[in-house]
């Protein structure tokens, strides 16, 4: 793979192009994987008369493991290289997959999920979108955008082949089926992975690095992780749950999954705008528009009746939610080094993960007590509005502590 890099290189193409394309891959497997438990959440739970509450709490395990266990990739990842990352959680992911085909319990469910998290999406998000970004020292916006796209196609895509399987053959030849696809797939692009030259020279010589940011690394990493939390708890409760929401309206699976797929699809666009927002108007400003546009539309799911509505809002809020995703990403990469670049998405993407496994919990066990989804979407939305008055402040923080002359991203 080195020799495809060094034909690169010779036509003054930026390998980090194709360094887009295998995270776009990866990622698309992982996210899409991970938003299909909302899909075999009813199935599963039907047949052995688990609560959603408990059923949905399976993907609150996979998030604090993935932010837990990420943490700890990012450190390794900015000491060693995230050169066999792909490959490792590839493995993982497709033996874990094939694992839940023999669920039997909902602790070997919880137990899958959490070695989902910690081994699967824990290794292929944050550690790998450090190093797409910086394989790209102008406009990494647009180039972190198209990767994490990906991401948003995975989540259209999966959780819609998913339902398509689930009627098929049931929920348990489907996860043996989405086993198959993820190792035949994945296994072959992780081999393209190489680390960035820049994150290199700054393992080698940190020294070496200049930074021009009026906050600290560390202040950084402060105030994006807590915004982040309430930002995650807005957008996660409809991935969670907005299939079982329309299922209970009367809708069809089919048609369920498909507006779910709808939303996807409208985010990979939004992901890709997101990014170019960094780029242009700067990365907090394009965070903080892109959160107000989710936060405006996520209140709207439990209240639609007609197909209409429903795909309005769907296409419109998830244009805007996963142009948050890929704003957080910019943020950082913008406001932190090379050589501190993993830590710094693993350490924010642990409080998304804490903010996704809470919003995911919380709408299945409202719906337990309640029996509907209507609060559950409301304090969605109070979360959103709770991580835009954060964005404020921390935007003021910023001007206020800037030189005047300085142009930084913001």
């Amino acid at each position: 793979m080195r020799a495809l890099q060094d034909i690169f290189q010779k036509n003054s193409i930026n390998y980090g192009w194709i360094m887009v394309v295998v995270v776009f891959t990866l990622s698309g497997l992982a996210f899409g994987s991970m938003a299909s438990i909302s899909v075999f959440l009813k199935p599963v739970s039907l047949e052995f008369d688990w609560s959603r509450g408990q059923t949905s709490f399976a993907y609150t395990v996979a998030s604090f493991s993935s932010a837990a266990f990420g943490v700890f990739w990012g450190y390794v990842a900015d000491k060693y290289g995230t050169k066999w990352f792909g490959l490792a959680g590839a493995v993982s992911m497709g033996f874990i997959l094939f694992s839940l085909s023999s669920l039997d319990s909902i602790y070997k469910f919880y137990l899958l999920y959490f070695l989902f998290g910690a081994f699967g999406s824990a290794l292929l998000f944050s550690p790998l979108y450090a190093n797409v970004g910086f394989w790209f020292r102008e406009n990494p916006g647009l180039a972190l955008g198209i990767a994490a796209s990906g991401g948003a196609v995975g989540q259209a895509f999966i959780p819609h082949i998913s339902g398509i399987l689930i009627e098929a053959s049931g929920w348990r030849d489907a996860y043996i089926y989405l086993a198959l696809i993820y190792l035949a797939i994945s296994l072959p692009i992780s081999l393209l992975i190489q680390e960035s030259p820049w994150r290199e020279g700054a393992r080698q010589d940190a020294e070496a690095e200049e930074r021009d940011f009026p906050l600290s690394e560390k202040a950084v990493v402060v105030w994006i992780s807590f915004a982040v939390i309430f930002c995650c708890v807005c957008m996660s409760v409809p991935i969670m749950h907005l299939v079982p929401l329309l299922t209970d309206k009367g809708f069809s699976l089919e048609f369920s999954t498909f507006v779910l797929m709808l939303l996807m699809i409208c985010g990979a666009f939004g992901r890709i705008f997101g990014g170019m927002l960094g780029d242009y108007i700067g990365a907090l400003p394009g965070y903080i528009l892109m959160s107000l546009g989710q936060t405006i539309f996520v209140v709207w799911f439990p209240h639609l009746v007609s197909p209409f509505g429903i795909y309005l809002i769907a296409a419109l809020f998830g244009f805007t939610y996963s142009g948050v995703m890929s704003s957080i990403l910019v943020c950082t990469r913008m406001m932190v080094s090379a050589k501190f670049g993993a830590r710094a998405m693993s350490i924010t993407s642990f409080f998304g993960w804490i903010g996704m496994g809470l919003g995911g919990f919380l709408g299945g066990y409202l719906f337990d007590i309640f029996g509907d989804y209507t609060l559950a979407f409301t304090i969605a939305g109070i979360s959103g509005i709770i991580n835009l008055i954060i964005l404020t402040i921390f935007f003021l923080q910023i001007r206020s502590n800037s030189n005047p002359t300085l142009r930084f991203q913001s």
